[in-house]
């Protein structure tokens, strides 16, 4: 599971719905209480935004037409301000996917 956190304009189809799926895992994990120091030691996700890049997701989502049918009413509490690295995301994206890797272009 990881919050990619670029632009959701920048992601293929596989991506963008990933991470909209990942957002919940994120939410549900959370909500039960586990722990998410893996994913916190590895920059993979940002705790206190998931709900607001949920909905992020979303509004690209519907942009292109896709149905969404699973809000997030509100994000889970925590008090973790973890951070993403946005720039080595976008890096990783350009090695795993040439349609990422094409949307990306020449921005970093």
């Amino acid at each position: 599971m990881r919050m990619w956190m670029v632009d959701p304009k920048l992601l293929c189809r596989k991506h963008l719905l990933g991470e909209h799926v990942e957002t919940h895992m994120f939410v549900g994990t959370m909500r039960k209480g586990y722990r998410l120091d893996g994913y916190l030691k590895k920059g993979l996700v940002e705790p206190m935004k998931i709900k607001e890049r949920h909905d992020e997701l979303v509004k690209e989502m519907k942009r292109r037409g896709y149905k969404h049918k699973s809000e997030i009413e509100k994000n889970p509490e925590t008090n973790i301000n973890n951070k993403v690295n946005i720039r080595e995301n976008l890096l990783e994206l350009i090695k795993r996917c040439s349609i990422c890797k094409s949307n990306i272009g020449e921005i970093i």
